[in-house]
């Protein structure tokens, strides 16, 4: 498919707060679609840059959807200066998300960063779990307020030592007391959290971050190994069995 042949939908910001720092909420009203996991292609701008940015659903209720983003980038830098009743277009929802009908027992969130974001919709949506979070951040704690009453404990690290435990969150975390595990984070983090649920036995979802073009499949920017072969994380992914990502 052509990506100049995509149909984006355009739609008015409700709102776009700040959220923790150089973290932002988008708020847009409608009827929207969406699993936890899944995501959208955004873009608030005109031709340049030419790229839409890959945003996971943070939340979604009966007449709104709201996206959590960190400002890294040029993009993510104009999506920041939209204010109430801006034009913005979405594509959505996209890629494979987290099979919540079938995740029960005693189950461990481990979340890295901005990570957290899909992870607080995954939270909300589970049922008949029992769920203790690990979340790890580099100084300021986000997020954690709007999961708390859904979650029977919670972990917290940081890079500073500011909250919780000083270091990584993969320090303190124990794949071996949980039936499952659904993690999503930056690369180091979810290579760890991998290896230590493999080590254990512990079945493992894990949504990758890796860098997206098109969000359709259609450019290949995104392609990760797997043991089924290469595949592509906007497409199959981005929620992938922790058994089938080949890591080095």
């Amino acid at each position: 498919m052509s990506l100049n042949k995509i149909n984006y939908n355009t739609f008015k910001v409700f709102e776009n707060k700040v959220f923790s720092n150089n973290i932002y909420k988008l708020t847009i009203k409608g009827n929207f679609q969406g699993i936890p996991g899944q995501f959208y292609m955004i873009r608030g701008w005109g031709k340049e840059p030419i790229l839409s940015r890959p945003i996971s659903i943070n939340y979604i209720n009966e007449n709104e959807i709201s996206f959590l983003y960190q400002v890294i980038g040029r993009g993510t830098k104009l999506l920041s200066k939209l204010k109430s009743e801006d034009e913005i277009q979405l594509l959505g929802p996209l890629g494979n998300g987290f099979d919540v009908e079938n995740i029960k027992g005693n189950i461990a969130v481990i979340s890295g960063g901005i990570g957290i974001a899909p992870m607080m919709y995954l939270i909300k949506q589970l049922k008949d779990c029992n769920i203790d979070l690990y979340s790890g951040f580099k100084d300021s704690v986000y997020g954690i307020e709007e999961v708390r009453e859904n979650i029977k404990s919670l972990n917290i690290a940081t890079d500073s030592g500011k909250v919780g435990h000083k270091g990584y969150i993969t320090d303190i975390f124990k794949p071996e007391l949980y039936d499952k595990v659904l993690c999503c984070g930056p690369e180091v983090m979810t290579k760890k959290v991998i290896r230590m649920c493999r080590d254990n036995k512990i079945p493992l979802s894990v949504s990758l971050e890796n860098k997206m073009a098109c969000g359709i499949g259609a450019c290949l920017v995104c392609t990760c190994s797997t043991k089924l072969g290469n595949k592509k994380t906007c497409k199959d992914g981005p929620v992938f069995s922790g058994e089938d990502i080949i890591i080095e």
